[in-house]
């Protein structure tokens, strides 16, 4: 039976992004954005905001760190991964999207390009 986990945000960043490396090397970059919804209820507007967790991998994650900061408008395509830990005694879950193409949407000087890079599939570690 096909599968499919895809994922397509707009929102922008709560801080700036974090780097770390893995034991072997590679490179992992998280970072977090707020996708808003905004409606009007009885003439007044409501509005939700929903912070998901972002981890890019290698290249795409240098090209976050390197471009991306608190406040910055991107769109990110993935797909839904979902890790468990420990925490007293006590499983816990927490999901996050694994990136594989960024657009970065900020407004920039019309002479520069908008930027968008997309991630190689590989299989990385966690």
């Amino acid at each position: 039976m096909p599968a499919l986990n895809r994922v397509q945000l707009i929102g922008r960043l709560g801080k700036d992004p974090e780097s770390k490396y893995t034991p072997t090397g590679k490179r992992v970059t998280h970072f977090s954005i707020a996708v808003s919804q905004r409606w009007k209820a009885n003439g007044e507007t409501r509005e939700y905001t929903e912070w998901v967790n972002v981890e890019a991998w290698g290249r795409l994650g240098e090209v976050s760190q390197e471009y991306l900061k608190k406040g910055s408008l991107v769109y990110v395509e993935g797909r839904l991964k979902t890790e468990k830990y420990e925490d007293k005694g006590e499983n816990r879950y927490f999901t996050k999207v694994v990136a594989v193409t960024l657009q970065f949407l900020d407004k920039k000087p019309t002479d520069e390009p908008m930027l968008t890079v997309e991630e190689e599939a590989v299989d990385y570690e966690t």
